[in-house]
């Protein structure tokens, strides 16, 4: 006679893992986060069946758009400023070598100030529109949030008049005096809505 634990039995009950999204199917997603009127002509970086970040569509304005990495539990797509990607693609190589947080922060910091790693001077905006979920059928996100990220490196509260401290709705200034301070704002999360 064969006893099962209750782990075994969880195992079979769980439901089968989501197919991959097609290329067509990432790229719908991905340029969610942009402003509707820029989305058409925004390059897209999305996932191959090997898992690798490639480009899925070259686009023909400023705008560059990521796909939700199938590895993340949480929906996430971005979309940013080119002069961005020396930036962003430097913080998922040091994602991919286990750095996270401050650490991630202060080793761009460190390049950035030494030349290294290059950050745009004028203002540089980050879209990004994150979920529970995603329906690739009906290219519905599961309680969708947006927050807006504005890189003016090297800002002060001094020199933007902004807060340091989030203010819910409104914006304020994260990593004042850093090369890659910003304006942050993060409207009210869907559940924190009364």
């Amino acid at each position: 006679m064969t006893f099962m634990t209750l782990t075994m039995i969880a195992a079979l009950w769980q439901a089968p893992a989501a197919a991959p999204l097609t290329a067509a199917q990432q790229i719908a997603a991905a340029v969610q986060a942009a402003p509707e009127e820029r989305r058409a002509d925004a390059t897209v970086m999305g996932y191959d069946d090997s898992g690798k970040l490639v480009t899925l569509r070259q686009g023909k304005n400023d705008l560059i758009c990521l796909a939700d990495n199938p590895k993340d539990a949480e929906f996430e797509v971005d979309c940013y400023q080119k002069d961005l990607e020396p930036f962003m693609a430097r913080g998922r190589e040091l994602s991919a070598q286990g750095l996270k947080g401050k650490e991630r922060n202060e080793s761009r910091w460190k390049e950035m100030e030494s030349g290294k790693l290059a950050m745009p001077k004028a203002p540089s905006t980050l879209y990004i529109l994150e979920g529970k979920g995603y329906d690739s059928a009906t290219g519905a996100i599961t309680k969708p949030y947006r927050r807006y990220v504005v890189y003016t490196p090297y800002a002060t509260p001094e020199t933007s008049g902004l807060s340091t401290m989030p203010i819910p709705g409104g914006p304020w200034l994260m990593f004042p005096g850093k090369p890659s301070a910003h304006i942050m704002i993060d409207p009210p999360e869907p559940d924190e809505k009364k």
